[in-house]
């Protein structure tokens, strides 16, 4: 990653007041970018997105990727060079509670954003964030590479393999000659800010400050774990290498941690508790569930080769940072200065050994 090249540079980022979204537009506009975000309004409550949002230095525009002509239209006016589509519906379990709203985010939201693009001649570079979830999960101990089977059993899972279809079939269709689209396939992420309903370190927060224990629906299904600057880093370097060198780049990518860090659920709930202290603590959700998957690992040497990325926080320092983040934040220190420090943190740092 450079930071010369990203000042000035006119960037769009859909989903920006999400959790990763509103990690990576911050970075992005820290760097000197012109930041432009189009995204639903903060989808809980609180907000990292709107903590940071009147110093963000970002142009918000609250829409939906589901309205193509809306979508259209944020491009037309912001011009920008590279595009971040981040817009989703991200969480397994609502996905089988409105399978309808799953698919029509996630699928038909990528082909509104890439049917904007089609529209917009300044866009050299796309970056459309999928999921390590797009592939047929066999539940086997082999890491998936980018060339295995897409699937998914659940409508989140299934809707976002239907994504990286989509991004291949306009990518083969109308952008052979530009603008250079690849797809972005990351690891369960963790860090301060994060307040959705069914994430795991969101929950153990939420129930540590209410005073009792958080309901662990899968304790023993293993994923890969890594900070949320992990692949945003990667989504950045992959951006670069997409607007400076085109068609090489412009393919699938998985952002994994190494393979120590992919651990069971109930190990980094044990951790985060640990970390927090009393009265933090944990048990076993009794309840009927739906499918989830059990075992899911991400190979990403490609990136590690050709992009040069590979994780700077093993997975112990990402929990540190991770509740770090909430105990400063609960203890009154502004939410934009924690993200900022920890950004320009890990830009200090060398790749974990």
């Amino acid at each position: 990653m450079r930071p010369a090249f990203w000042a000035g540079k006119k960037v769009l980022v859909t989903g920006h007041t999400g959790f990763k979204g509103a990690w990576l537009a911050l970075w992005l506009a820290s760097l000197g970018s012109r930041v432009a975000g189009y995204a639903l309004k903060a989808p809980s409550s609180p907000s990292l997105w709107e903590m940071v949002a009147p110093q963000a230095g970002v142009e918000g525009q609250i829409a939906d990727v589901r309205d193509l002509e809306s979508l259209a239209g944020a491009l037309a006016r912001h011009r920008p060079e590279i595009v971040f589509h981040l817009a989703a519906q991200s969480l397994v379990r609502p996905s089988y509670a409105d399978p309808v709203a799953t698919y029509a985010t996630n699928v038909m939201g990528t082909v509104h954003l890439l049917e904007a693009v089609r529209r917009t001649s300044s866009v050299k570079a796309v970056v459309n964030v999928t999921s390590d979830k797009c592939y047929r999960n066999l539940e086997t101990a082999r890491a998936y590479r980018e060339d295995d089977a897409l699937g998914g059993r659940d409508p989140y899972s299934n809707s976002k393999g239907c994504a990286e279809l989509v991004t291949g079939a306009y990518r083969s269709s109308f952008f052979a000659d530009g603008p250079a689209v690849a797809t972005a396939r990351a690891g369960n992420v963790i860090g301060g800010g994060d307040w959705a309903m069914d994430r795991i370190v969101p929950d153990v927060v939420r129930a540590a400050s209410a005073g009792v224990p958080v309901q662990v629906r899968n304790p023993r299904a293993v994923r890969p774990w890594q900070h949320v600057l992990e692949p945003l880093a990667g989504y950045i370097e992959l951006a670069e290498k997409l607007f400076l060198q085109g068609a090489d780049y412009a393919q699938a990518w998985n952002f994994g941690p190494d393979e120590q860090d992919a651990v069971p659920v109930e190990k980094i709930v044990a951790e985060v508790i640990r970390l927090w202290g009393p009265p933090a603590a944990w048990k076993a959700d009794a309840g009927a569930n739906p499918h989830e998957a059990g075992l899911l690992l991400l190979d990403s040497s490609k990136a590690r080769t050709r992009l040069h990325w590979r994780p700077r926080l093993r997975l112990q320092a990402a929990l540190e940072w991770t509740v770090e983040w909430y105990r400063s934040q609960a203890s009154g220190a502004d939410a934009r200065k924690l993200t900022l420090d920890q950004i320009e943190r890990y830009m200090a740092l060398q790749p974990a050994s």
